[in-house]
């Protein structure tokens, strides 16, 4: 059986060190610690899938999850905050071109948003008039810009899609244009501040929306072709892996001291099971990479497939942590300490609903 790559081999040390040594700060801060954030922005994490011309790193979707998962061993609230800020960022293929040429040109950049349809737009001379409420966006404190779901409106009609749903679109909002509400208060994930955010009545032109979707794409990179839902379920898969993977590291030091052949057998094993779902996970989407960046048709048994194993890579990441987590004695219980801080984030990581439908 392959032996997959340990995270550690796809961040430098250095920057695992300096990301995981001030996570108690930030967790007091309530948000990502400046040192954290300082390094976010020399490496360019946030603009993973921006194009060069727009000073991103242009990854393809294959190496993005590798470093994803790295970044979420190294601490799950940096991993976190930047795969949704990054996810984000993918949405500049799909937005109009003056409007990123204004919005990407920022050295901060930084896209928070939602994915939840509260939002009213309301059709108007030029543009749309705007009114919403959205939970849980993380990286709210620092974002430049924030996108959003609305359903349109007409005429005071909501309008329908082709198969009689409502009709729903995306808009992007200037940090200016938004109200953050500083309400996340969770027993994890605490310092990706994943506050709420709310416009009312704002107006703004067509230019603002755009549909994720890759027939309609501006740019035509393969990573933009590829479809959203498996894009999220990928990106989400990793971080809890990369915890995960995590908390058996940190198993093993804390066995050394104290374990029974109960323990030493059980993280051997949960060794295992988490190589073979990462094995699989990362052949099935680099089998999807690679029809992508081949032009090909990704098939639908093939996106299925994607989906079969994030979500099997999520499930097993909770499983096997939850599986030691009683053989981990009152360090595991300590908030101060850092497995239960990487315990306290997987757990609030896997009530996202990405992966309990």
């Amino acid at each position: 059986m392959k032996i997959m790559d340990h995270p550690a081999t796809h961040i430098a040390p250095e920057l695992s060190i300096a990301l995981r040594i001030v996570a108690g700060d930030a967790e007091q801060l309530k948000q990502l610690y400046p040192a954290q954030m300082k390094i976010i922005l020399k490496q360019k994490w946030f603009q993973l899938f921006v194009p060069k011309q727009y000073n991103g790193l242009q990854l393809c979707l294959t190496e993005a999850l590798q470093l994803e998962e790295a970044i979420a061993w190294a601490d799950g609230a940096v991993g976190w905050t930047v795969t949704l800020c990054a996810g984000a960022g993918w949405f500049i293929g799909f937005l109009n071109a003056e409007l990123t040429t204004d919005v990407f040109n920022d050295k901060k950049l930084c896209l928070a948003g939602s994915g939840k349809v509260s939002g009213t737009a309301i059709k108007i001379a030029g543009g749309y008039e705007i009114t919403g409420y959205w939970d849980y966006a993380t990286g709210a404190y620092c974002a430049t810009a924030f996108t959003a779901n609305c359903m349109i409106v007409e005429n005071g009609v909501a309008l329908k899609n082709a198969v009689g749903d409502p009709l729903v679109q995306s808009f992007l909002f200037l940090r200016n244009e938004v109200t953050v509400h500083e309400n996340w208060k969770r027993i994890g994930m605490i310092a990706t501040g994943s506050n709420s955010f709310e416009v009312n009545k704002i107006e703004v032109k067509e230019n603002r929306t755009f549909l994720i979707d890759p027939q309609h794409a501006i740019l035509k990179d393969p990573v933009y072709q590829y479809p959203f839902l498996q894009f999220a379920e990928t990106t989400l898969a990793v971080n809890h892996s990369g915890m995960a993977i995590r908390f058996l590291d940190l198993c093993k030091l804390l066995f050394v001291q104290k374990s029974t052949s109960t323990s030493q057998q059980l993280l051997i094993n949960s060794v295992i099971e988490m190589n073979e779902a990462r094995q699989l996970f990362y052949k099935t989407a680099a089998a999807s990479c690679e029809a992508g960046c081949n032009h090909l048709l990704i098939t639908p048994q093939l996106l299925h497939q994607v989906s079969i194993a994030s979500k099997m890579l999520a499930f097993t990441s909770r499983k096997v942590v939850d599986a030691l987590y009683p053989y981990c004695g009152m360090q595991a219980a300590n908030p101060e300490t850092e497995i239960n801080r990487v315990w306290r984030n997987l757990h609030t990581a896997t009530q996202h609903n990405i992966f309990n439908s």
